[in-house]
Protein backbone atom coordinates (compact mmCIF):
# COMPACT_ATOMS: atom_id res chain seq x y z
CA UNK A 1 0.00 0.00 0.00
CA UNK A 2 1.27 3.50 -0.57
CA UNK A 3 1.83 5.92 2.02
CA UNK A 4 -0.99 8.30 0.36
CA UNK A 5 -3.46 5.57 0.98
CA UNK A 6 -2.09 5.09 4.50
CA UNK A 7 -2.95 8.50 4.71
CA UNK A 8 -6.07 8.51 3.72
CA UNK A 9 -7.43 5.43 5.96
CA UNK A 10 -5.75 6.85 8.89
CA UNK A 11 -7.06 10.17 8.16
CA UNK A 12 -10.17 8.63 7.80
CA UNK A 13 -10.18 6.57 11.03
CA UNK A 14 -9.08 9.59 13.10
CA UNK A 15 -12.53 11.29 12.26
CA UNK A 16 -14.23 8.51 13.30
CA UNK A 17 -12.60 8.59 16.67
CA UNK A 18 -13.51 12.23 16.88
CA UNK A 19 -16.76 11.61 15.81
CA UNK A 20 -17.13 8.60 19.02
CA UNK A 21 -16.28 11.39 21.29
CA UNK A 22 -12.08 10.73 21.96
CA UNK A 23 -10.87 13.78 22.86
CA UNK A 24 -8.61 15.89 20.19
CA UNK A 25 -5.46 15.56 21.55
CA UNK A 26 -5.48 11.50 22.41
CA UNK A 27 -7.04 10.61 19.16
CA UNK A 28 -4.79 13.20 16.96
CA UNK A 29 -1.68 11.43 19.18
CA UNK A 30 -3.03 7.51 18.41
CA UNK A 31 -3.73 7.98 14.62
CA UNK A 32 -0.42 9.60 14.06
CA UNK A 33 1.27 6.75 16.12
CA UNK A 34 -0.58 3.82 14.31
CA UNK A 35 0.29 5.78 11.19
CA UNK A 36 3.99 6.23 11.60
CA UNK A 37 4.08 2.33 12.73
CA UNK A 38 2.03 1.50 9.63
CA UNK A 39 4.58 3.37 7.01
CA UNK A 40 7.63 1.88 8.24
CA UNK A 41 6.68 -1.25 8.87
CA UNK A 42 5.18 -1.11 4.97
CA UNK A 43 8.40 0.45 4.02
CA UNK A 44 10.05 -3.22 5.79
CA UNK A 45 7.15 -5.09 3.50
CA UNK A 46 5.30 -6.05 6.36
CA UNK A 47 7.94 -8.29 7.65
CA UNK A 48 6.41 -9.69 10.93
CA UNK A 49 9.99 -10.12 12.29
CA UNK A 50 10.60 -6.30 11.83
CA UNK A 51 7.23 -4.78 13.24
CA UNK A 52 9.35 -4.27 16.36
CA UNK A 53 12.03 -2.57 14.41
CA UNK A 54 8.86 -0.31 12.64
CA UNK A 55 7.62 0.29 16.13
CA UNK A 56 10.98 1.27 17.59
CA UNK A 57 11.47 4.38 14.55
CA UNK A 58 7.60 5.10 14.86
CA UNK A 59 7.94 6.06 19.07
CA UNK A 60 11.11 7.91 18.30
CA UNK A 61 9.84 9.88 15.65
CA UNK A 62 6.38 10.71 17.78
CA UNK A 63 8.24 10.98 21.41
CA UNK A 64 11.09 14.01 19.19
CA UNK A 65 7.79 15.91 18.34
CA UNK A 66 6.55 17.13 21.67
CA UNK A 67 10.10 18.52 22.91
CA UNK A 68 11.25 20.06 19.52
CA UNK A 69 8.07 21.73 19.11
CA UNK A 70 7.13 23.28 22.60
CA UNK A 71 9.63 24.50 23.33
CA UNK A 72 8.67 26.82 20.25
CA UNK A 73 9.16 30.99 21.87
CA UNK A 74 5.61 31.88 20.72
CA UNK A 75 3.94 29.39 22.47
CA UNK A 76 4.62 31.11 25.76
CA UNK A 77 2.50 33.63 24.56
CA UNK A 78 -0.62 31.24 24.79
CA UNK A 79 -0.55 31.31 28.80
CA UNK A 80 0.27 35.02 29.29
CA UNK A 81 -2.08 35.87 27.03
CA UNK A 82 -4.78 34.11 29.26
CA UNK A 83 -3.51 34.67 32.14
CA UNK A 84 -3.78 38.84 31.29
CA UNK A 85 -7.79 38.37 30.52
CA UNK A 86 -8.36 36.56 34.20
CA UNK A 87 -6.57 38.52 36.22
CA UNK A 88 -8.50 41.75 34.04
CA UNK A 89 -11.99 40.22 35.45
CA UNK A 90 -9.86 40.16 39.12
CA UNK A 91 -8.95 43.54 38.42
CA UNK A 92 -12.47 44.69 37.79
CA UNK A 93 -11.68 46.30 34.58
CA UNK A 94 -14.36 43.76 33.02
CA UNK A 95 -17.14 45.47 35.06
CA UNK A 96 -15.51 49.05 34.19
CA UNK A 97 -15.63 48.31 30.23
CA UNK A 98 -19.46 47.25 30.34
CA UNK A 99 -20.14 50.12 32.44
CA UNK A 100 -18.71 52.64 30.03
CA UNK A 101 -20.21 51.02 26.92
CA UNK A 102 -23.30 50.97 28.73
CA UNK A 103 -23.36 54.40 29.36
CA UNK A 104 -21.91 55.55 25.60
CA UNK A 105 -24.36 53.15 23.57
CA UNK A 106 -26.65 51.62 25.99
CA UNK A 107 -29.11 54.84 24.29
CA UNK A 108 -29.42 52.36 20.99
CA UNK A 109 -31.99 49.87 20.19
CA UNK A 110 -31.21 47.31 21.98
CA UNK A 111 -28.85 49.28 23.24
CA UNK A 112 -28.12 46.82 26.42
CA UNK A 113 -26.87 43.86 24.09
CA UNK A 114 -24.77 46.16 21.90
CA UNK A 115 -23.42 47.69 24.83
CA UNK A 116 -22.49 43.31 25.71
CA UNK A 117 -20.72 43.11 22.32
CA UNK A 118 -18.87 46.52 22.17
CA UNK A 119 -17.66 45.38 26.15
CA UNK A 120 -16.87 42.03 25.00
CA UNK A 121 -14.48 43.33 21.98
CA UNK A 122 -12.90 45.65 24.56
CA UNK A 123 -12.02 43.07 26.94
CA UNK A 124 -11.10 40.75 24.28
CA UNK A 125 -7.92 42.93 23.98
CA UNK A 126 -6.40 41.88 26.90
CA UNK A 127 -8.15 37.96 26.76
CA UNK A 128 -6.91 35.18 24.86
CA UNK A 129 -9.52 32.61 25.42
CA UNK A 130 -12.87 33.27 23.76
CA UNK A 131 -14.03 30.65 26.83
CA UNK A 132 -12.86 33.06 29.23
CA UNK A 133 -14.51 36.03 27.78
CA UNK A 134 -17.76 34.16 27.64
CA UNK A 135 -17.69 33.09 31.20
CA UNK A 136 -16.74 36.51 32.57
CA UNK A 137 -20.16 38.25 30.53
CA UNK A 138 -22.17 35.83 31.56
CA UNK A 139 -22.15 36.70 34.79
CA UNK A 140 -22.14 40.69 34.23
CA UNK A 141 -24.03 41.16 31.44
CA UNK A 142 -26.73 38.75 31.25
CA UNK A 143 -28.41 39.38 34.74
CA UNK A 144 -28.98 43.37 33.61
CA UNK A 145 -30.50 42.49 30.39
CA UNK A 146 -32.81 39.93 32.16
CA UNK A 147 -33.71 43.08 34.65
CA UNK A 148 -34.20 45.25 31.39
CA UNK A 149 -36.80 42.63 29.73
CA UNK A 150 -34.70 40.82 27.49
CA UNK A 151 -35.36 37.20 26.47
CA UNK A 152 -33.27 34.94 28.59
CA UNK A 153 -31.76 32.91 24.91
CA UNK A 154 -30.97 36.04 23.59
CA UNK A 155 -29.48 37.26 26.55
CA UNK A 156 -27.57 34.40 26.68
CA UNK A 157 -26.44 34.22 22.50
CA UNK A 158 -25.40 37.98 22.40
CA UNK A 159 -22.56 36.72 25.19
CA UNK A 160 -22.03 33.40 23.55
CA UNK A 161 -21.21 35.28 20.28
CA UNK A 162 -19.35 37.82 21.49
CA UNK A 163 -17.12 36.12 23.48
CA UNK A 164 -15.68 34.57 20.16
CA UNK A 165 -14.56 38.00 19.04
CA UNK A 166 -11.63 37.20 21.76
CA UNK A 167 -10.57 34.41 19.06
CA UNK A 168 -10.23 37.47 16.51
CA UNK A 169 -8.95 40.45 18.23
CA UNK A 170 -5.24 40.48 19.78
CA UNK A 171 -4.09 39.08 22.08
CA UNK A 172 -5.49 35.78 20.67
CA UNK A 173 -4.17 32.14 21.52
CA UNK A 174 -5.70 30.89 18.16
CA UNK A 175 -3.85 33.59 16.01
CA UNK A 176 -0.40 32.60 17.89
CA UNK A 177 -1.34 28.33 17.50
CA UNK A 178 -1.96 29.66 13.38
CA UNK A 179 0.84 31.35 13.17
CA UNK A 180 3.05 28.68 14.69
CA UNK A 181 1.51 25.58 12.47
CA UNK A 182 2.12 27.58 9.08
CA UNK A 183 5.52 29.09 9.98
CA UNK A 184 4.12 33.17 9.72
CA UNK A 185 5.07 36.26 11.82
CA UNK A 186 3.65 36.37 14.64
CA UNK A 187 3.15 40.08 15.13
CA UNK A 188 1.86 40.65 11.89
CA UNK A 189 -0.97 37.87 12.39
CA UNK A 190 -1.89 39.55 15.64
CA UNK A 191 -1.60 43.10 14.25
CA UNK A 192 -4.25 41.89 11.12
CA UNK A 193 -6.67 40.55 13.70
CA UNK A 194 -7.51 44.03 15.06
CA UNK A 195 -9.54 45.78 12.15
CA UNK A 196 -11.61 42.53 10.97
CA UNK A 197 -11.82 41.86 14.90
CA UNK A 198 -13.61 45.41 15.17
CA UNK A 199 -15.58 45.02 11.96
CA UNK A 200 -16.84 41.92 13.60
CA UNK A 201 -18.33 43.61 16.66
CA UNK A 202 -19.77 46.53 14.84
CA UNK A 203 -21.82 43.68 12.37
CA UNK A 204 -22.82 42.09 15.62
CA UNK A 205 -23.71 45.57 16.91
CA UNK A 206 -25.77 46.22 13.49
CA UNK A 207 -27.57 42.89 13.33
CA UNK A 208 -28.73 43.82 17.18
CA UNK A 209 -30.23 47.30 16.57
CA UNK A 210 -32.17 45.86 12.88
CA UNK A 211 -34.17 43.38 15.29
CA UNK A 212 -34.43 45.83 17.87
CA UNK A 213 -36.30 48.04 14.98
CA UNK A 214 -38.23 45.40 13.54
CA UNK A 215 -39.37 43.87 16.65
CA UNK A 216 -40.70 46.17 19.66
CA UNK A 217 -39.89 45.80 22.49
CA UNK A 218 -37.19 42.96 21.70
CA UNK A 219 -34.42 45.49 23.20
CA UNK A 220 -35.42 48.69 24.99
CA UNK A 221 -32.60 51.27 25.11
CA UNK A 222 -31.00 52.16 28.08
CA UNK A 223 -31.14 55.58 28.93
CA UNK A 224 -30.74 58.88 31.13
CA UNK A 225 -26.65 59.20 31.40
CA UNK A 226 -25.13 62.66 31.11
CA UNK A 227 -22.45 63.59 29.54
CA UNK A 228 -20.92 64.05 32.45
CA UNK A 229 -21.50 60.56 33.59
CA UNK A 230 -20.70 59.05 29.94
CA UNK A 231 -17.17 60.92 30.61
CA UNK A 232 -17.29 60.06 33.67
CA UNK A 233 -17.04 56.35 32.60
CA UNK A 234 -13.98 56.45 30.85
CA UNK A 235 -11.24 56.62 33.73
CA UNK A 236 -12.03 53.21 35.01
CA UNK A 237 -11.62 51.23 31.85
CA UNK A 238 -8.80 53.40 30.37
CA UNK A 239 -6.32 50.38 32.06
CA UNK A 240 -7.76 47.91 29.20
CA UNK A 241 -6.22 50.41 26.63
CA UNK A 242 -3.08 51.43 28.17
CA UNK A 243 -2.53 47.63 28.34
CA UNK A 244 -4.18 47.12 24.42
CA UNK A 245 -1.14 49.87 23.85
CA UNK A 246 1.76 47.77 25.64
CA UNK A 247 0.84 45.02 23.46
CA UNK A 248 0.92 47.06 20.04
CA UNK A 249 4.00 49.13 20.21
CA UNK A 250 5.94 45.40 21.30
CA UNK A 251 4.50 44.56 18.28
CA UNK A 252 4.91 47.22 16.10
CA UNK A 253 5.66 50.70 16.82
CA UNK A 254 4.30 52.99 14.11
CA UNK A 255 6.85 55.74 15.31
CA UNK A 256 10.07 53.50 15.45
CA UNK A 257 11.68 50.12 16.30
CA UNK A 258 9.27 47.46 18.02
CA UNK A 259 10.20 47.81 21.81
CA UNK A 260 10.71 43.93 21.88
CA UNK A 261 9.18 40.97 20.91
CA UNK A 262 4.99 39.61 20.92
CA UNK A 263 6.27 37.62 23.91
CA UNK A 264 8.11 40.21 26.23
CA UNK A 265 4.86 42.15 25.36
CA UNK A 266 2.38 39.68 26.27
CA UNK A 267 4.69 39.21 30.03
CA UNK A 268 4.58 43.04 30.35
CA UNK A 269 1.30 42.83 29.92
CA UNK A 270 0.69 40.07 32.57
CA UNK A 271 2.42 42.00 34.72
CA UNK A 272 1.03 45.54 34.46
CA UNK A 273 -2.95 44.09 34.98
CA UNK A 274 -1.44 42.16 37.68
CA UNK A 275 -0.30 45.04 39.80
CA UNK A 276 -3.60 47.07 38.65
CA UNK A 277 -5.28 44.04 40.55
CA UNK A 278 -3.17 44.25 43.24
CA UNK A 279 -4.11 47.98 43.64
CA UNK A 280 -8.22 47.39 43.45
CA UNK A 281 -7.70 45.01 45.99
CA UNK A 282 -7.73 41.13 44.68
CA UNK A 283 -7.26 38.28 47.61
CA UNK A 284 -4.93 35.55 47.25
CA UNK A 285 -8.16 33.38 46.52
CA UNK A 286 -8.59 35.32 43.38
CA UNK A 287 -4.88 35.36 42.35
CA UNK A 288 -5.40 31.71 42.79
CA UNK A 289 -8.17 30.98 40.99
CA UNK A 290 -6.85 33.10 38.13
CA UNK A 291 -3.66 31.04 37.82
CA UNK A 292 -4.93 27.83 38.06
CA UNK A 293 -7.71 28.49 35.50
CA UNK A 294 -4.81 30.09 33.66
CA UNK A 295 -3.01 26.69 34.21
CA UNK A 296 -5.75 24.49 33.11
CA UNK A 297 -6.52 26.29 29.72
CA UNK A 298 -3.01 26.56 28.47
CA UNK A 299 -2.45 22.61 30.00
CA UNK A 300 -5.52 22.02 27.36
CA UNK A 301 -4.39 23.76 24.62
CA UNK A 302 -0.80 22.33 24.54
CA UNK A 303 -2.30 18.70 25.09
CA UNK A 304 -3.98 19.13 21.70
CA UNK A 305 -1.11 20.79 20.37
CA UNK A 306 1.57 17.58 20.85
CA UNK A 307 -1.10 15.27 20.01
CA UNK A 308 -1.69 16.88 16.54
CA UNK A 309 1.64 17.46 15.90
CA UNK A 310 2.43 13.58 16.21
CA UNK A 311 -0.48 13.70 13.16
CA UNK A 312 1.08 16.20 11.38
CA UNK A 313 4.62 14.16 11.71
CA UNK A 314 3.03 11.06 10.02
CA UNK A 315 1.37 12.95 7.59
CA UNK A 316 5.16 14.52 5.96
CA UNK A 317 5.88 10.86 5.43
CA UNK A 318 2.47 10.13 4.22
CA UNK A 319 3.07 12.97 1.77
CA UNK A 320 -0.84 13.76 2.29
CA UNK A 321 -0.62 17.75 2.08
CA UNK A 322 1.33 17.53 -1.16
CA UNK A 323 -0.96 15.42 -2.89
CA UNK A 324 -3.90 17.78 -1.41
CA UNK A 325 -2.34 20.31 -3.09
CA UNK A 326 -1.65 18.73 -6.16
CA UNK A 327 -5.93 17.97 -6.34
CA UNK A 328 -6.86 21.22 -5.73
CA UNK A 329 -4.55 23.29 -7.86
CA UNK A 330 -5.96 20.77 -10.92
CA UNK A 331 -10.10 21.58 -10.11
CA UNK A 332 -10.71 23.48 -13.24
CA UNK A 333 -12.78 25.99 -11.21
CA UNK A 334 -12.07 29.44 -9.89
CA UNK A 335 -9.51 29.73 -7.02
CA UNK A 336 -12.03 32.20 -5.16
CA UNK A 337 -14.87 29.30 -5.41
CA UNK A 338 -12.60 26.53 -4.36
CA UNK A 339 -11.89 29.40 -1.29
CA UNK A 340 -15.12 29.50 -0.67
CA UNK A 341 -15.65 25.63 -0.40
CA UNK A 342 -12.81 25.31 2.59
CA UNK A 343 -14.77 27.90 4.58
CA UNK A 344 -17.64 25.82 3.94
CA UNK A 345 -16.28 22.32 4.86
CA UNK A 346 -14.63 23.91 7.82
CA UNK A 347 -18.37 25.61 8.85
CA UNK A 348 -19.45 22.00 9.09
CA UNK A 349 -16.23 20.33 10.44
CA UNK A 350 -17.12 23.15 13.26
CA UNK A 351 -19.77 21.20 14.17
CA UNK A 352 -17.89 17.81 15.00
CA UNK A 353 -14.27 19.53 17.00
CA UNK A 354 -13.31 21.99 18.84
CA UNK A 355 -11.65 24.77 17.29
CA UNK A 356 -8.50 24.66 18.15
CA UNK A 357 -8.07 20.97 17.18
CA UNK A 358 -9.78 21.66 13.78
CA UNK A 359 -7.23 24.10 13.12
CA UNK A 360 -4.08 21.58 14.44
CA UNK A 361 -5.51 19.12 12.36
CA UNK A 362 -6.18 20.82 9.16
CA UNK A 363 -3.87 22.94 8.48
CA UNK A 364 -1.19 21.15 7.62
CA UNK A 365 -2.92 19.94 4.72
CA UNK A 366 -5.65 22.76 3.45
CA UNK A 367 -2.70 25.33 4.29
CA UNK A 368 -0.61 24.45 1.63
CA UNK A 369 -3.56 23.71 -0.94
CA UNK A 370 -4.48 27.66 0.00
CA UNK A 371 -1.13 29.25 -0.90
CA UNK A 372 -0.55 26.39 -3.93
CA UNK A 373 -3.99 28.52 -5.29
CA UNK A 374 -2.95 31.29 -4.93
CA UNK A 375 0.09 30.70 -6.66
CA UNK A 376 2.59 29.46 -4.50
CA UNK A 377 4.46 30.96 -0.90
CA UNK A 378 6.53 33.74 -2.94
CA UNK A 379 4.33 34.56 -5.86
CA UNK A 380 3.96 38.29 -6.27
CA UNK A 381 0.34 40.29 -6.04
CA UNK A 382 0.81 40.84 -10.04
CA UNK A 383 1.21 37.44 -10.59
CA UNK A 384 -1.52 35.54 -7.80
CA UNK A 385 -5.08 34.59 -8.22
CA UNK A 386 -6.44 36.44 -5.06
CA UNK A 387 -4.56 39.91 -6.08
CA UNK A 388 -1.94 39.42 -2.73
CA UNK A 389 1.94 38.40 -2.16
CA UNK A 390 2.35 34.84 -0.97
CA UNK A 391 2.61 36.44 2.52
CA UNK A 392 -0.30 38.78 2.59
CA UNK A 393 -2.51 35.35 1.64
CA UNK A 394 -0.90 33.45 4.66
CA UNK A 395 -1.97 36.35 7.00
CA UNK A 396 -5.51 36.95 5.22
CA UNK A 397 -6.48 33.41 5.39
CA UNK A 398 -5.22 32.90 8.91
CA UNK A 399 -8.02 35.74 9.64
CA UNK A 400 -10.47 33.98 7.61
CA UNK A 401 -9.81 30.24 9.07
CA UNK A 402 -9.96 31.74 12.62
CA UNK A 403 -13.11 33.82 11.77
CA UNK A 404 -14.54 30.13 11.09
CA UNK A 405 -12.53 28.69 13.75
CA UNK A 406 -15.39 32.01 16.18
CA UNK A 407 -18.06 30.64 14.51
CA UNK A 408 -17.41 26.68 15.37
CA UNK A 409 -17.62 28.25 19.21
CA UNK A 410 -21.32 28.87 18.78
CA UNK A 411 -22.65 25.75 16.45
CA UNK A 412 -24.67 22.97 17.71
CA UNK A 413 -23.34 20.11 18.88
CA UNK A 414 -20.49 21.31 20.25
CA UNK A 415 -20.39 24.81 20.57
CA UNK A 416 -17.84 25.49 23.46
CA UNK A 417 -18.94 28.94 24.52
CA UNK A 418 -22.47 28.50 24.78
CA UNK A 419 -21.50 25.09 27.14
CA UNK A 420 -19.70 27.46 28.74
CA UNK A 421 -22.62 30.36 29.43
CA UNK A 422 -25.19 27.61 30.36
CA UNK A 423 -22.52 26.37 32.95
CA UNK A 424 -22.29 29.35 34.56
CA UNK A 425 -26.32 30.51 34.01
CA UNK A 426 -28.60 27.61 36.02
CA UNK A 427 -31.38 29.48 34.74
CA UNK A 428 -30.52 28.78 31.09
CA UNK A 429 -29.71 25.69 28.94
CA UNK A 430 -27.71 24.93 26.40
CA UNK A 431 -30.58 24.44 23.81
CA UNK A 432 -31.19 27.92 24.96
CA UNK A 433 -27.79 29.51 24.38
CA UNK A 434 -28.09 27.51 20.81
CA UNK A 435 -31.18 29.23 20.05
CA UNK A 436 -30.45 32.32 21.03
CA UNK A 437 -27.28 32.38 18.97
CA UNK A 438 -28.74 31.05 15.54
CA UNK A 439 -29.17 35.29 14.48
CA UNK A 440 -25.19 35.37 14.86
CA UNK A 441 -24.82 32.94 11.92
CA UNK A 442 -25.88 35.46 9.69
CA UNK A 443 -23.96 38.53 10.64
CA UNK A 444 -20.85 35.64 10.79
CA UNK A 445 -21.89 35.14 7.18
CA UNK A 446 -21.50 38.64 6.23
CA UNK A 447 -17.91 39.28 8.14
CA UNK A 448 -16.52 36.73 6.13
CA UNK A 449 -18.54 37.67 3.05
CA UNK A 450 -16.77 41.08 3.52
CA UNK A 451 -13.33 39.79 4.54
CA UNK A 452 -13.11 38.12 1.27
CA UNK A 453 -14.62 40.79 -0.94
CA UNK A 454 -12.08 43.40 0.76
CA UNK A 455 -8.69 42.34 1.57
CA UNK A 456 -7.75 45.60 2.87
CA UNK A 457 -9.80 44.85 6.04
CA UNK A 458 -7.68 42.54 7.29
CA UNK A 459 -3.88 43.60 5.10
CA UNK A 460 -4.26 46.94 6.04
CA UNK A 461 -2.41 47.12 9.11
CA UNK A 462 -0.11 44.59 8.36
CA UNK A 463 1.31 46.28 5.33
CA UNK A 464 2.41 49.24 8.01
CA UNK A 465 4.62 47.05 9.55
Amino acid sequence: MEPIEIGLWVSGGLLVLVILGMRVAFAAGLAGLVGLVWIFWAKFGYDPERFGKALTIAVKQAGQVPHSKITTQALSLIPTFILIGYLAYYAGLTKALFEAAKRWVGWLPGGLAVSTVFATAGFAAVSGASVATAAVFARIAIPEMLQQGYDKRFAAGVVAAGGTLASLIPPSAILVIYAIIVEQDVGKLLLAGFIPGAFSALVYGGLIVGMALIWKGFGPPVGGFTWKERFASIPPAFPIFFVVLIIIFFIYNPFGDAWGTPTEGGALGAAVVFMMALFRGMKWAQLKDALLETAKLSAMIFTIIWGVLIYVRFLGFADLPGAFSDWITSLEQSPMITLILILLAYAVLGMFMDAIGMLLLTLPVVYPAVMALNGGEFVSAADSAFGMSGPMCAIWFGILVVKMAEFCLITPPIGLNCFVVAGVRDDISVQDVFRGVTPFFIADALTIAGLIAFPAIVLWLPSLA
